[in-house]
């Protein structure tokens, strides 16, 4: 990820209303080791990415600036439980990101 990948980041910090030292207890990440990311001094590592975007409320495709997934998907689900259909729609997304940004990087699915 690049100095790009560090902006993205950091305008998902901003938008969600947490101050770095927010985002790092959040995410466990060191609030160092964040700063460095944001700035694009040191990559982001995917188990990092994917922290940040759960934090955040963003998906991995949004923080690494890829093609979105939301947009070639369609859902269709009944809520039960309580369940509200925009959480369970945006957790689905998260897990829909990661999938594919693991395609992307070649990396096999497990069974």
């Amino acid at each position: 990820m690049t100095t790009k990948a560090g902006a993205l980041f950091e305008r998902a910090r901003i938008a969600a209303g947490l101050s770095q030292r927010a985002l790092a207890d959040a995410t466990g990440i060191s609030q160092p080791t964040l700063s460095r990311i944001i700035s694009g001094s040191r990559v982001a590592k995917m188990p990092e990415v994917v922290a940040i975007a759960w934090a955040t409320g963003h998906t991995v495709a949004q923080l690494t600036g890829v093609g979105t997934v939301a947009d070639r998907v369609q859902c269709a689900a009944r809520a039960t439980n309580d369940s509200g259909m925009d959480r369970m729609r945006e957790a689905l997304l998260h897990f829909l990101d990661l999938d594919d940004y693991l395609d992307d990087q070649a990396v096999p699915a497990t069974v």
